[in-house]
């Protein structure tokens, strides 16, 4: 007697199976970036001229790197870079290429913080070296650089400082970029390692602070912020990268979206959740069809200013597959983790992809527009975030942590 039963075991070992290959098909095709990503790689070691020639950008027409020194903001990345490698590879090449330029910015910890970039410096290159190896030379320096970022902190602001020469140079008493949110993570793993409850709460009083003043009603954000360093009040806010004061520019977006997930998970405070899911949103809308968003969000309608910036689309896609997991409503989930493939399918197409081009990864990102910096380049942040979103989403396809 023929089973009634076995047309619906059929249909449903059908669907389960279609459901795995397409599960495989979509972790061929990370695999398939990252094997790009180290082939890129492989040609920038070969020019590098020494462990300490940092790259940094390549302008428009450079097919060459041009390099930085260590304690510049850039140059964490490429370590940074070198660790993804080796944990995306396995290869123990990575890990030796890694070592050798992450240990180029140990002597950056043992002096006094300049300037609020040191959390970009360590935690891309210390922070991914010791999370992948324990070595606890690596811990040490990352606690010797976030109690040299504690000493910029103004307890009357509530804010680090970021830039100092700002001070004299535009009259800002006391300034405070959205690029210095990425600077946190730095105080909270330092907390959580030995660096005592004050990094913690320093970490908290800033993203605080900047989640009262530094975002308009329509929750797009000001570059600078400045405050009275005798009151603590707010000034004004202004922007440096950006287009107009009052325009969203793309990558502090990107950095604040991509910080507030990231105080979620240290802290477990639905405020920075919802926060981050708000400024998210906000972003999102705004975004033309391919979602590469142009550097300055007003710039689109400007013809000699129209350009795009992967760099902010790697950044908010590296943050919207982290932030997909914390969101509780399951369609707002959904939804942020469909765009951020999306992005990052965008970012990997032949518009994006430097490929035999230049040895970067992507094309297309803006640096400075205002001084005229590397419009339309390459740069090693951008690729540091586009190779950090391909191994997110490949965690999350093979059912892993994203972090």
């Amino acid at each position: 007697m023929k089973n009634p039963y076995l047309p619906l075991f059929i249909f449903i070992l059908s669907i389960v199976t279609g459901c795995f290959r397409e599960n495989e098909k979509a972790l061929l095709i990370q695999d398939k970036e990252i094997k790009y990503c180290t082939l890129q790689a492989g040609v920038t070691l070969k020019d590098q001229p020494a462990a300490d020639s940092l790259p940094h950008a390549m302008e428009r027409t450079d097919t060459l790197w041009q390099y930085t020194h260590p304690g510049s903001w850039t140059s964490g990345f490429w370590p940074g870079i070198l660790w993804y490698l080796y944990e995306a590879t396995g290869d123990p090449q990575w890990e030796t290429h890694a070592r050798h330029s992450s240990e180029t910015l140990l002597p950056v910890t043992r002096k006094k913080a300049h300037s609020h970039d040191i959390g970009f410096i360590t935690m891309c290159s210390f922070g991914n070296g010791y999370r992948l190896t324990g070595d606890p030379i690596y811990r040490e320096a990352l606690l010797r650089a976030a109690h040299s970022l504690k000493a910029l902190y103004n307890p009357v602001v509530g804010t680090i400082l970021s830039w100092p020469g700002m001070v004299a140079a535009e009259g800002w008493p006391h300034n405070t970029i959205i690029d210095n949110m990425m600077n946190l993570e730095l105080l909270c793993w330092a907390s959580k390692n030995g660096g005592g409850e004050k990094l913690y709460e320093i970490a908290v009083s800033h993203a605080d602070r900047t989640m009262k003043y530094r975002f308009r009603e329509d929750l797009t954000s000001y570059h600078v912020t400045v405050y009275d360093t005798i009151t603590g009040d707010f000034i004004q806010g202004v922007t440096h990268h950006g287009l107009y004061d009052h325009s969203m520019w793309a990558r502090g977006q990107a950095w604040a979206i991509y910080g507030y997930t990231f105080m979620y998970r240290e802290t477990g405070e639905e405020r920075y959740l919802d926060f981050a899911s708000r400024i998210t949103d906000t972003y999102l809308r705004e975004l033309p069809q391919d979602l590469i968003p142009y550097w300055d969000f007003m710039a689109g309608s400007l013809p000699d200013k129209a350009f795009r910036d992967a760099s902010a689309a790697a950044i908010t896609t590296s943050a919207l597959l982290e932030l997909s997991t914390y969101v509780k409503d399951q369609e707002r989930s959904s939804l942020y983790r469909k765009r951020a493939e999306q992005m990052l399918s965008s970012l990997s197409s032949g518009a994006y992809q430097a490929r035999s081009e230049k040895s970067a990864f992507l094309l297309h990102s803006v640096g400075h527009m205002p001084k005229e910096r590397e419009v339309d380049g390459s740069i090693i942040y951008a690729d540091y975030y586009y190779l950090e979103a391909l191994i997110r989403l490949k965690r999350l396809q093979e059912g892993k942590p994203v972090i």
